[in-house]
């Protein structure tokens, strides 16, 4: 009964720990406390903070420095040609295990383009490792709300308008989290090892519990999100929006990864 509530109190806290809702909240208090001709030099204070990490988390260059400790982890699998030998961890694996990140319910689109750039990222990719892997399984994760579909079954629709036979899919779909998707495709796989397909920057936390799950992981990371380019160019001292979100990607991470370890998960 108490997962539930940890789980939306998880959400509530970790919101207003994210980049944006944080120097808004700072940004805010100041300009109330200015407003109200209250502690003037804490209010400037509390605005000035606000505003130079707004800064911080939005520049391009410090965006990647930020995400790029968590995508460089684990490598990405290279590029399979035919008739050459897979790795060996990865050829033992019988299951795909592409975890899910989001989708709308957009009427009238096919299901590649209901989904997420990350979503599409990581299923591109497990189709990739499926095709290399003539007898494994695709399983695909991911929950919804009535009436509408899961985010499991939009995956499976999207895998197989890209050329997936049906009887190889199948679905996860009463999950909240990436823990819960851990335990439930150790049920379903046991300790058989699987090819791990998630976006690079949540693939340590993801590891980790599966590997705490009980599950032979090979990790299979796709959707890098920080690709940092060859040589230095001036627009990489610039602001974006693309860099606030890639910065609360890896925000969320950390948070939700120490969340994890001291919990004793990973």
């Amino acid at each position: 009964m108490l997962r539930p509530v940890f789980f939306w109190l998880k959400k509530f806290i970790s919101f207003w720990l994210m980049p944006l809702p944080f120097c808004l909240t700072l940004i805010g208090a100041g300009a109330l406390l200015l407003l109200l001709g209250r502690r003037m030099r804490l209010a400037r204070r509390l605005i000035a903070v606000g505003a130079i990490l707004l800064l911080v988390f939005s520049n391009r260059t410090l965006s990647v420095w930020l995400v790029a400790p968590l995508e460089s982890r684990y490598p990405p699998i290279p590029e399979l040609r035919a008739g050459e030998p897979l790795p060996a961890n990865l050829a033992a694996c019988r299951y795909v295990v592409v975890l899910g990140g989001g989708h709308s319910n957009l009427a009238g689109v096919p299901a590649t383009s209901k989904l997420s750039t990350s979503a599409l990222g990581r299923l591109v990719e497990g189709v990739r490792l499926l095709r290399a892997l003539p007898d494994a399984q695709l399983i695909v994760t991911g929950p919804g709300t009535a009436p509408m579909p899961t985010h499991a079954s939009v995956l499976a629709r999207a895998a197989e308008s890209l050329g997936v036979a049906a009887d190889r899919i199948r679905l996860v779909e009463n999950v909240r989290d990436t823990e819960d998707e851990s335990e439930a495709v150790r049920a379903m796989v046991g300790s058989a090892p699987v090819a791990l397909v998630t976006s690079a920057w949540h693939m340590p936390r993801a590891a980790g519990l599966f590997r705490h799950a009980g599950i032979t992981v090979v990790p299979c990371p796709a959707d890098f999100v920080g690709r940092p380019e060859s040589q230095f160019h001036w627009m990489d001292l610039t602001w974006d929006a693309d860099s606030l979100g890639r910065s609360t990607m890896a925000v969320r991470e950390n948070i939700g990864y120490l969340w994890v370890w001291l919990r004793g998960k990973v």
